[in-house]
């Protein structure tokens, strides 16, 4: 099948693990988490690819398009974090420097949650993969269920501390309940992704 769905201009991979080592903070973690979320998207379209099901052809169809989502929102993820960095580096004498802080935290916050949400919209191919996906390929569909719910942890994790970080500034985590109700679903959804590496794996001691 031919993927026509543009992606984000990309690096060589080993360009951008250079650039994650270095000490910018953009690329961070949550650029991280969205390779984690890309390369579970492109591991279940290899499963829908090699399921003989037309829900499957469908579902590789929809993946190619997800992993694109996902490629969109490390980058803008990648952009936030750059300013929430400058915005800490701020003279703490600077009076401006708390609502600076604020404000790109909560935009960090939202760049998080964003990701998380990507990767959220893996979790109905996944389903229908551990229901239908060819059975020789079950290390790979397992591989991917622990890849994405690594990236939608971490996706989590950073929500959380930007949240945090926020709230040390003058935020409310009142004023903001979409942001700390997706931290709930977030949970949820790693729980459920982990389960499948769970049971898929227990599979290989039969």
């Amino acid at each position: 099948m031919d993927d026509s769905v543009p992606v984000p201009t990309s690096v060589p991979l080993s360009d951008w693990l250079t650039e994650l080592a270095q000490p910018t903070g953009a690329p961070g973690g949550g650029a991280a988490c969205g390779v984690m979320l890309g390369i579970s998207a492109a591991l279940l379209r290899m499963v829908a690819e090699y399921t003989d099901d037309e829900r499957a052809s469908a579902s590789a169809v929809r993946l190619a398009r997800r992993r694109s989502d996902v490629l969109s929102a490390a980058e803008a993820d990648e952009v936030r974090s750059a300013e929430f960095g400058a915005a800490l580096a701020l003279d703490s004498e600077d009076p401006d420097r708390d609502t600076a802080v604020r404000r790109a935290a909560l935009s960090a916050a939202a760049s998080s949650a964003a990701l998380g949400e990507a990767g959220e919209g893996l979790l109905p191919e996944l389903r229908l993969l551990v229901e239908i996906g060819n059975r020789h390929l079950a290390a790979d569909l397992s591989i991917a269920a622990d890849a994405l719910a690594t990236g939608i942890r971490g996706a989590s994790t950073n929500l959380r501390a930007n949240l945090q970080t926020a709230a040390r500034h003058g935020a409310r985590r009142a004023d903001h309940p979409a942001l700390v109700a997706a931290v709930e679903r977030f949970a949820l959804a790693q729980t459920e992704a982990a389960d499948v590496v769970a049971k898929v794996s227990a599979g290989f001691d039969d």
